[in-house]
């Protein structure tokens, strides 16, 4: 076998990146913290590559990088996130740690070893293409200001590599699930529930309708499933409540699917005379489906994982990332390739090192096969 497959990264070097992202808190919301983690980022990849980070600056939202090797036409785009769901003070509970070959820490596993791995796994690199790393601010909270940064950025893409970390087990993510979000409030009459209750109309009573509505709108089998996750209404037992107000989370797996439940949700109609709905909200991100181009990159991301000397397996999520938008644009996206562990959004969060070293030295080998 050719000595440069078995090229293992640094991994003293690798921990010692991982560790200063880490004590860099960089909760979603927090733009002055998600700023400063910018900062350690653009250092990381300044250190080991020679490459300079461009900034694009967000006025009320955390900045974006954007750092490109080499010009050309069909890049490969590296998508990353230095944003976490973890608050402020994070560390003080759950900090940094080393335990063999567990690391732990706030948003070490998702996904700041992506960053690490994508850096170090350029520095060896020998592309035939043209390479843009982008690391986000706001994955976390939808990527409302940075959809579009993405989207431009893989528009003339030849694959997408997605540094989100893998399913626990290990195996990378070919199919992940859209989502949309809905706001659903409903307007009713209020009245004395004893005296003349016959005068009001309940916004309670019309939200367990439409809850009922919702739910018949849901097709598990295929995939689609409906969530009214958070509901309120009313003032006081004694007063028929005026108004009432839910909030939906929808999963699918096909853009057929969105559409159907899109359009059926925004139809909704009130079941009771007098009542009104208000329905706002829609697709947040589209699906992320398994398509000719995504199953190519995985049988050589397989072949090549094979070459370093260890299996991988692919899997469909339930959860959302970057790449569901680039995939649904057509491009060839693969996602999970971050290292293996468990934990993500939890105190459990952990990342096997061993995991770790071999998916970076798979990543070099992609960036330069493709």
């Amino acid at each position: 076998m050719d000595d440069t497959l078995m090229q293992r990264p640094d991994r003293t070097a690798m921990l010692a990146a991982l560790e200063r992202l880490v004590q860099a808190e960089s909760p979603s919301p927090d733009k002055a913290r998600c700023n400063a983690c910018a900062n350690e980022v653009a250092e990381l990849f300044r250190q080991r590559t020679g490459v300079t980070a461009i900034r694009h600056q967000r006025p009320d939202a955390g900045d974006h990088l954007e750092l490109r090797f080499g010009d050309g036409p069909q890049p490969i785009v590296l998508l990353c996130h230095h944003d976490t769901v973890w608050p402020e003070g994070t560390l003080v509970r759950l900090p940094y740690r080393i335990d063999g070959d567990r690391v732990t820490g706030p948003g070490s596993y998702d996904m700041k070893a992506g960053i690490v791995q994508a850096a170090f796994a350029l520095e060896q690199a020998r592309p035939k293409r043209p390479i843009v790393v982008l690391s986000t601010s706001d994955e976390e909270i939808g990527s409302a200001s940075s959809r579009a940064l993405i989207e431009e950025t893989a528009r003339q893409a030849a694959a997408v590599l997605v540094l989100e970390p893998a399913a626990s087990g290990g195996a990378i993510k070919t199919a992940r699930k859209g989502i949309a979000d809905f706001v659903l409030e409903v307007g009713g009459r209020a009245a004395h529930a004893g005296v003349e209750p016959e005068k009001g109309i309940s916004a309670v009573e019309e939200l367990a309708h439409q809850v009922l509505a919702l739910k018949a709108l849901a097709d598990p089998a295929n995939g689609t499933t409906i969530n009214v996750g958070v509901a309120s209404a009313g003032t006081r037992p004694n007063v028929v409540a005026a108004h009432a107000r839910a909030e939906i989370d929808v999963r699918f797996t096909r853009a057929s699917e969105a559409e159907r439940v899109v359009t059926a949700i925004q139809g909704l109609q009130p079941r009771l005379e007098g009542a009104h709905l208000r329905i706002s909200g829609g697709v947040d991100r589209p699906p992320m489906e398994r398509s000719p181009g995504v199953v190519r990159l995985a049988q050589l991301a397989q072949r090549l994982a094979r070459d370093v000397g260890f299996s991988l397996t692919e899997t469909s999520t339930g959860g959302a990332s970057d790449g569901n938008f680039t995939a649904a644009m057509g491009v060839p996206t693969l996602d999970g390739l971050g290292p293996d562990g468990g934990g993500a959004h939890a105190d459990s969060e952990h990342l096997l090192v061993e995991s770790w070293l071999q998916r970076t030295q798979l990543l070099r080998l992609l960036i330069e096969a493709l």
